[in-house]
């Protein structure tokens, strides 16, 4: 068990605040403890962390079902972000900005689930293309300075990636970058 720094204060009212830290552990000894764990524990630990946060949830989620099966993930998510970007607010550029970066922060936790570089660069290039098409005239600064920003990114990615893999998304960055 760790420490907890506990720290006493007195705020502008007089009263006295009393706050507690717990100092959280590394992984190597969340690791060895883990270890010791019965299997019944560890189920419980695990449904306990998914009531916490709905991040814990999606990424269990994806862990058990979605992991074997990389493709169905891959669409699952290109249409939740079609749906996100049919729903864009096109009436000012503030609340068009305000939902691309919603739209690309759900992508990169997406992406973090994965943790595959052929994953990363189809959504993001996925992301890069709808971006194109909601702002077609190019006056939007904002918006075409994240997909460039994107795009320099998933080339550093594919640059990674086996040739032939190397070779189509090549291919679809150019086609994005006319």
């Amino acid at each position: 068990m760790k420490l907890r720094l506990i720290r006493f204060f007195v705020s502008k009212s007089r009263y006295l605040k009393i706050h507690v830290i717990m100092k959280a552990a590394g992984i190597r000894e969340i690791k060895a403890e883990l270890k010791e764990r019965s299997p019944q524990e560890l189920l419980e630990i695990c449904l306990k962390l998914t009531r916490f946060k709905k991040e814990n949830k999606e990424l269990l989620t994806y862990l058990l079902f979605e992991e074997e099966d990389e493709d169905s993930f891959i669409i699952g998510v290109k249409e939740e972000m079609d749906t996100a970007f049919a729903a864009i607010n096109k009436r000012s550029y503030y609340l068009m900005k305000k939902g691309v970066r919603k739209i690309l922060k759900e992508t990169k936790k997406y992406i973090r689930y994965s943790k595959k570089k052929p994953t990363e660069v189809e959504l993001i290039l996925h992301f890069c293309k709808k971006t194109k098409l909601l702002d077609p005239s190019g006056r939007n600064v904002f918006i075409q300075n994240i997909c460039e920003r994107n795009l320099i990114a998933v080339k550093k990615k594919i640059a990674t990636l086996h040739e032939d893999l190397q070779f189509d998304y090549e291919d679809a960055v150019a086609e994005l970058e006319e």
